[in-house]
């Protein structure tokens, strides 16, 4: 018996793991993660969902870590040029998800004395404008090496 539990145990610990998720209020907040970054990089973005659902509507307005400068960022393209832009505020609708993606809105850590190295994790304090602050631990993951993880190698 002992032995069915713990293997019962130990398939279902890779899941608990792998999903870690986060509440605050009416916030859910799903997967935060990095990528690896090179040795050389001077900064990082971070990624995850955010889902409100709550009824009434709140927004990101910032993120604290252990790194001289963080950010929320949008990347966007103009004039054929990839560019990213500090964003003051982002908007998390009551009953939709905003998703913080490659490519798209990122949490910007600059200023790395260190790569950002696979299978370790970053503390990081997200602040909403109404629902407060939560901390939630960024795990960072490997590159696909598919092209499409968009890095922030800079």
């Amino acid at each position: 018996m002992k032995t069915l539990l713990a293997a019962t145990l130990a398939l279902a610990l890779p899941t608990f793991a792998a999903a870690h998720e986060y509440t605050l209020g009416g916030l859910e907040i799903d997967h935060p993660m990095a990528f690896e970054t090179a040795a050389t990089a001077k900064s990082g973005g971070g990624y995850l969902a955010i889902t409100n659902t709550g009824e009434s509507d709140d927004a990101l307005i910032g993120a604290k870590a252990d790194f001289p400068k963080v950010q929320i960022h949008e990347s966007y393209e103009e004039d054929g040029v990839a560019r990213m832009r500090h964003v003051e505020k982002l908007e998390i609708p009551a009953g939709e998800t905003v998703e913080l993606a490659p490519g798209g809105y990122h949490v910007m850590f600059m200023g790395l004395s260190d790569p950002f190295e696979a299978g370790t994790e970053i503390p990081v304090t997200l602040v909403f404008e109404k629902a407060g602050e939560v901390e939630v631990m960024f795990h960072v993951e490997e590159r696909s090496g598919d092209g499409h993880d968009h890095s922030h190698d800079h």
